[in-house]
C-alpha cells in the first residue's frame, strides 16, 4: 500500500503520456528495442522543441520494459509525467507532439491523461456521444497515426477492458475506432496552431542583467521559466538569500535580449518587488525609461540566486517540491500517524527520500531545483564570461516587443469566449423587455425538474411542471427500529410530489387541505383547528407574524413602490392588484444597476438561466 501511495502522490499540474509500440517484444529484446524507438522519438521531436521554452518540466521519455510495467499490467511502453505549472500551452504541447510522433513514427500508438482524467474528451464534451463520461472512458482514449480513437464500450465489457485489449482493437480494427470528425475538429483547434503558435508565444526584451546571468541565458534560454518561477514564488528564507546575491552581484551589469514565454513575462512584470538598496540595487526613478529594464534584470537576477543558493543545501529536506511530496504523503495516511522520528516513521521517511530522488534523476525544470541549482553553478563556473563581447552586443540589440496583448478590452473577452465556447442563444434583458415574457422564462425553468447532474436544457424547450396533487400519496419516509409499520429501512420517494413541494414553498403557497374552502366563512375556525393538528399549529403561527407584518407594513410607503395593474374590482372599489411582471422586470433592473458591472445577485441569478441583461441607462 504505501509503495503505491508514493507512486500516485503528486501535484495538480502534471500531464501523463504513454507510447506503446503495437510490436510484440519478446522479453530478451524489449530494452534493446524500446531504447531504438525512445532515440527516434527524441530526433523527431527534437527540431519541434528547439525554440520551445518549457515552463516547468521539459518534455522526456523513460523505458518501461517487462519487469517494470508487470505490476502495473502494462505493455512495455515508454513513458513521460510533466508538469506545467501556470502555463496550460505546455500540455497542449505535448498533445501536438504526440499527434506528431504518431504520424510520423509507425506503429506507435499514444496515450495522455492529467488530474482531471481524460482530458482530451472534455475537450470534446459538446461532441461527444450519449455513453461517454468519466466511469466509462477510462482506457478508451488514444493517438493513433495522429488521429484520436475513442473505443466504445460495445466492444468490451468495462469491467474486464484494458490497454492490451484497447491496443489489440486499434491494430486490427481502426476504423471502428476513430472518433468521430466532430471530436477531431475540437482537438485540432487546440493544436493545429503549432509550430507557428511557438514563436507567437515568446516576448523578447531587453534586460540590464549581472554578467553571469547574461552569460547563462546567452549559453542556455530555457533556464529564464526555472529562474522566474522561483523568484515569484519566492518565501522568507529566499529573500534572505536575494539580500546578499553571493553569486550574481549587482556591480557588473549589461542590457542583454532577452527571450520569455508571454506567461513568464506576465508573471515576472507582475510581480512586485523592492530590492534592498544596501545590496547595491539603485533603480532609477519610476518614470524613467530604464525603469522597466533595470527593475525586471533585479528580478531575474535574484531568481537566479535562489536556485544557486538552495542546491547550496544539498539535502533533499531542503527541496520545496520535496517538502510538499512529504505533506501529501501525510495527508493519504502513508506515516500511519506515527509518531515523528520514530523508528518505524523514520523508515518510511528514508523509502520516500529514495523514491523522490529516483524520480527526480532523469527530471528537470522547477520539480527539480536541487540538480538545477547544482547545474547552473557549475555552468557559472565554466563559462568564459567575456564583458567586451556583452558591451559590444549591446549596440546593435533589437528593439522590445510590443506589449498590448497584456491588456486585453472587453470585446476582445467575448471575441475569445465565442471562439472557444461558441455563441449560445440567450433571452435578452433590458428596460424595453416584456415582463410578461420575462417571467415565463423564469418561471419555466424553476418549473424544470432536473436530474443530479444539474439543470441543463435549452430555453424554450422546457417540460411542464406534473401537476400538483391535493394529498399526494407517496412521501418520503424514512424507516426506524421504533416504527411499528416495517419498511425495510428504505426510502420512499416521490420525484413528482417532492419537486411540487419545494415549487411551493418557493411561491409560498400554503398546503391545500379538502377541511378547507375559501368561499366558507364558518369554515375558517375549523380550519385553524386543523392546522393546529396537522402541522402542529405551524402554521396558525405563520399566519399570526403575516398579520402582525401586514400591520407594520401598512404604516409605511412600501406598497407605493410597487406598480399596479390597470383593472377594476366590483366588490372592493380601492383595491388595485400588483403587476408581479413588472415588479420582477423592475427590480431586477435596478439590482443590475447597482452593481455598475460587477458581479451581483442579478447577474449571478440570471446567468445560468441563460438571460443576458444589457447595459441599463
Amino acid at each position: 500500500m504505501n509503495g503505491n501511495v508514493l507512486k500516485t502522490v503528486r501535484e495538480d499540474d502534471f500531464v501523463e503520456y504513454f507510447l506503446f509500440p503495437l510490436e510484440s517484444f519478446c522479453e530478451d529484446e524489449c530494452k534493446r528495442k524500446l531504447k531504438s524507438v525512445m532515440d527516434n522519438v527524441n530526433k523527431l521531436i527534437k527540431e519541434y522543441m528547439s525554440e520551445y521554452i518549457w515552463h516547468r518540466d521539459t518534455f522526456n521519455l523513460t523505458i518501461k520494459s517487462f519487469e517494470s510495467v508487470n505490476k502495473d499490467h502494462l505493455p512495455p511502453h515508454l513513458h513521460g509525467v510533466l508538469h506545467y505549472g501556470d502555463n496550460i500551452e505546455d500540455e497542449w504541447f505535448v498533445v501536438y507532439l504526440l499527434k506528431q510522433i504518431t504520424k510520423e513514427i509507425d506503429g506507435l500508438v499514444a496515450r495522455i491523461i492529467d488530474t482531471d482524467g481524460e482530458f482530451l474528451l472534455i475537450e470534446a464534451a459538446n461532441c461527444l456521444p450519449s455513453w461517454a463520461n468519466p466511469d466509462t472512458c477510462d482506457n478508451r482514449v488514444f493517438i493513433y497515426k495522429g488521429v484520436l480513437h475513442i473505443i466504445p464500450p460495445e466492444t468490451k465489457n468495462n469491467d474486464t477492458f484494458s490497454i492490451n485489449t484497447a491496443l489489440d482493437l486499434i491494430k486490427s480494427k481502426p476504423s471502428l475506432t476513430v472518433a468521430s470528425q466532430d471530436i477531431q475538429n475540437c482537438i485540432n483547434r487546440k493544436t493545429e496552431c503549432y509550430p507557428i503558435k511557438i514563436k507567437e508565444n515568446l516576448h523578447h526584451v531587453n534586460v540590464y542583467l549581472p554578467i553571469g546571468v547574461a552569460a547563462l541565458l546567452n549559453e542556455n534560454p530555457q533556464l529564464i521559466a526555472s529562474a522566474v518561477t522561483s523568484f515569484c514564488n519566492r518565501d522568507s528564507i529566499d529573500v534572505k538569500y536575494c539580500r546578499a546575491m553571493k553569486y550574481f552581484p549587482p556591480e557588473v551589469r549589461v542590457l542583454s535580449h532577452v527571450t520569455f514565454t508571454k506567461c513568464l513575462y506576465a508573471m515576472l512584470i507582475n510581480s512586485k518587488y523592492q530590492p534592498d538598496r544596501k545590496t547595491g540595487w539603485n533603480l532609477p526613478p519610476i518614470n524613467s525609461e530604464e525603469y522597466k529594464q533595470q527593475s525586471l534584470g533585479v528580478k531575474l537576477a535574484c531568481g537566479f540566486e535562489i536556485l544557486v543558493s538552495q542546491a547550496r543545501g544539498g539535502e533533499v529536506e531542503n527541496d520545496k517540491a520535496f517538502v510538499k511530496y512529504i505533506e501529501k504523503l501525510n495527508e493519504k495516511g502513508y506515516f500511519k500517524n506515527l509518531l515523528e522520528h520514530s523508528k518505524e516513521y523514520n523508515d518510511l521517511l528514508n523509502k520516500a527520500k529514495n523514491y523522490y530522488k529516483n524520480i527526480n534523476k532523469s527530471s528537470s525544470g522547477s520539480n527539480n531545483l536541487n540538480n538545477l541549482g547544482k547545474e547552473i553553478l557549475n555552468s557559472l563556473k565554466q563559462l568564459n564570461i567575456n564583458y567586451d563581447y556583452f558591451k559590444e552586443q549591446e549596440k546593435s540589440l533589437p528593439p522590445n516587443d510590443d506589449e498590448s496583448w497584456l491588456n486585453i478590452l472587453p470585446e476582445e473577452l467575448d471575441k475569445m469566449l465565442e471562439d472557444q465556447y461558441g455563441k449560445n442563444s440567450i433571452f435578452k434583458l433590458n428596460k424595453d423587455t416584456d415582463p410578461t415574457k420575462f417571467t415565463e422564462t423564469l418561471d419555466s425553468f424553476l418549473n424544470h425538474v432536473s436530474d443530479l447532474e444539474g439543470a441543463e436544457f435549452p430555453l424554450g424547450t422546457l417540460p411542464t411542471r406534473p401537476p400538483r396533487t391535493k394529498k399526494p400519496n407517496k412521501v418520503v419516509s424514512f424507516s426506524n427500529q421504533n416504527d411499528p409499520t416495517p419498511t425495510n429501512n428504505r426510502v420512499n420517494f416521490d420525484p413528482s410530489s417532492f419537486a411540487c413541494a419545494v415549487q411551493d414553498i418557493l411561491n409560498f403557497v400554503i398546503p391545500e387541505d379538502d377541511s378547507w374552502e375559501s368561499s366558507s366563512d364558518s369554515d375558517m375556525s375549523d380550519y385553524g383547528k386543523d392546522e393546529e393538528n396537522l402541522v402542529g399549529g405551524g402554521m396558525t403561527e405563520m399566519r399570526r407574524l403575516m398579520d402582525e407584518m401586514d400591520k407594520e407594513l401598512s404604516k409605511t410607503t412600501i406598497g407605493e413602490s410597487f406598480k399596479n395593474k390597470e383593472e377594476s374590482f366590483e366588490d372592493i372599489e380601492t383595491f388595485k392588484p400588483v403587476d408581479i411582471d413588472v415588479n420582477a422586470l423592475k427590480n431586477i433592473l435596478e439590482s443590475y444597476r447597482s452593481q455598475m458591472g460587477e458581479a451581483g445577485p442579478s447577474s449571478n441569478m440570471l446567468g445560468p438561466m441563460g438571460v443576458q441583461l444589457d447595459e441599463v441607462d
